[in-house]
């Protein structure tokens, strides 16, 4: 039984994958998808994902295509004792966990994803897009102005997708001064062994990449 995770590093979602990864210390064969050579859209990879989005995991006959679902598959199947904070049996914890992997998934994701787009295209920034990711910080601060982390007072997966897409979003429309808990939050998180290792040198590499289009 190996796990395959197709992925490139200057996606948050996979990075999000991968530092659940490093946090587990499972172990996981990687396969880089290159996205300028359009891997994501080659007939295999369209069988495995008819939406062509990274990351992938594959294990066995199980093929899931969304780093929500990712994480929380890997997190609930080999997760110790010591990582149950991550996302509990608990439903109500775990309902607050999901709201905000779906906070990810519907706000901030989205965002980024429609910046992203528009910049590469040569089309800017627009005063809408900025407005969106400033409200979305806004939200953020809210939610962390009551708990510790994003779901409450303890670390949970949730705080993995958020900041994996967060720090992106930064490199685009740095977060300001004024959102005192999420910089504290993101503070907190980027002391972190899995931070380090798998979200900076991917954060760099989308840094690089989107630099050139501003």
């Amino acid at each position: 039984m190996s796990i395959i995770i197709y992925q490139t590093s200057v996606s948050p979602p996979a990075r999000s994958a991968l530092m659940v990864v490093n946090i587990l210390g499972i172990k996981v064969e990687t396969r880089e998808v290159n996205l300028p050579r359009r891997d994501h859209y080659s007939q295999e990879y369209l069988e495995k994902n008819p939406l062509h989005t990274v990351p992938i995991l594959e294990e066995d006959d199980l093929v899931i295509a969304d780093s929500h679902a990712i994480i929380t598959y890997l997190v609930s199947k080999y997760g110790e004792e010591k990582h149950e904070s991550m996302y509990p049996k608990d439903l109500k914890i775990r309902a607050i966990i999901d709201q905000m992997l779906y906070f990810d998934a519907t706000i901030l994701f989205p965002r980024l994803k429609t910046v992203i787009y528009s910049v590469v295209r040569g089309q800017g920034i627009s005063r809408e897009q900025t407005a969106d990711i400033q409200e979305a910080y806004d939200v953020l601060e809210i939610y962390l102005s009551k708990n510790i982390f994003v779901a409450g007072n303890e670390f949970t997966v949730a705080d993995i997708s958020c900041i994996a897409t967060l720090s992106s979003l930064d490199c685009v429309l740095p977060v300001d001064k004024k959102h005192v808990n999420v910089n504290r939050w993101w503070a907190t998180l980027n002391k972190e062994k899995w931070y380090k290792e798998v979200n900076v040198p991917g954060l760099e590499l989308f840094r690089s990449f989107i630099k050139q289009f501003l």
